[in-house]
């Protein structure tokens, strides 16, 4: 049973969920937005598993197409590369009625998202993630970036989608790893908003209802707050420690594990300080080992808070902490940069 959720945001567009969506995306973008070319860019992995299947999609629908696969990992994250897109573009004559179709995983979307934001100043930009992490939380609500090597995510702009095709068949080609990296992203929505959702993760559940209810949620925030100043930015539950850890090991730890990690300490560290309902901690716990995630990192303190004093979030000499009050509910915090350490170190500890 096919799910589509709509998102009242840029022009208005819809996230359809159902098994076989890639196969038949080619109508969809056509009804969603015509156009003659269609510049497929791909993660290799995704490009070799199912390219040749869009492709076939595109061109039945009456796309010239024109592909170009990207080598995994979010060190493609870059300048260099986006320049490259933005060359590849120009030299292929795509026009501001052509449209660029991403194919892959949070990078991909996040580099096609950016390139297809600039590209003639604004091309429309199709997303098609392949893994759970990009369907639930990166191909929705428009950010768009490119890392710099000062930090993660540092160039980019908030440029909606004008269709999200979701396909959980593609899941099943997923390493552990990378799936597990998704349920973190599913498990930061049940801390925010769910506490039934949460507690569902650590038993058994219905993975597309779980896509459909996670999409809902990120749709709810986008719509409240496109531009990311107030509501949005609860979204970033756990990724302020998450993205030092990222940053700290050289991307060697993924986005989502890293996200895992950082809700453990957060959260650890707000019951310490009384800022939390205790018991929290014990409810988020079991469910991120459930999913082998992991609750921790063996990066010193003063090293994560040096490199979450140039996050993005920074603003002045304050940052912004997502703070657990409960399972289901949580805060913005504003922390003076200097008292990272003194508020996070009753966290930092694994358990």
């Amino acid at each position: 049973m096919e799910r589509t959720v709509h998102v009242s945001a840029g022009g208005g567009y819809d996230v359809r969920i159902d098994r076989g969506l890639l196969a038949r995306c080619g109508e969809a973008v056509r009804q969603s937005v015509g156009g003659a070319a269609a510049a497929l860019i791909a993660d290799a992995a995704a490009g070799a598993l199912y390219g040749a299947a869009v492709e076939q999609s595109l061109r039945a629908a009456g796309y010239r197409v024109c592909r170009r696969d990207i080598t995994p990992g979010e060190q493609s994250k870059n300048g260099q590369e986006f320049l490259r897109l933005l060359e590849w573009c120009a030299e292929r004559e795509l026009t501001r009625t052509d449209v660029i179709v991403a194919l892959g995983g949070g990078v991909i979307g996040d580099l096609a998202g950016f390139t297809a934001a600039c590209y003639l100043r604004g091309v429309p930009v199709v997303q098609l993630p392949t893994t759970l992490l990009a369907m639930v939380d990166a191909s929705v609500g428009g950010k768009t970036a490119i890392d710099l090597a000062a930090g993660k995510n540092l160039a980019g702009a908030f440029y909606q989608p004008s269709l999200v095709l979701c396909d959980p068949e593609t899941l099943r080609s997923l390493p552990q790893e990378v799936f597990a990296g998704g349920m973190a992203e599913t498990i930061k929505y049940g801390m925010l908003y769910d506490p039934a959702l949460l507690a569902a993760l650590g038993t058994d559940y219905d993975l597309e209802e779980v896509i459909a209810r996670c999409v809902g949620y990120k749709r709810d925030a986008v719509e409240q707050d496109e531009r990311d100043t107030g509501a949005r930015q609860l979204l970033n539950l756990g990724h302020t420690v998450g993205h030092a850890i990222e940053t700290l090991s050289g991307f060697a730890i993924p986005h989502g594990q890293a996200v895992a990690a950082g809700m453990a300490i957060v959260t650890r560290a707000a019951e310490a300080q009384g800022d939390c309902e205790p018991g929290s901690y014990e409810q988020l716990e079991p469910v991120l080992r459930k999913h082998r995630l992991p609750v921790g990192t063996g990066f010193a303190l003063d090293d994560l808070a040096a490199a979450m004093r140039r996050d993005k979030k920074r603003a002045g000499d304050e940052i912004a902490l997502i703070i657990p009050r409960r399972v289901g509910l949580c805060q913005r915090r504003l922390l003076p940069v200097d008292a990272l350490e003194d508020y996070l170190w009753p966290g930092a500890v694994t358990r």
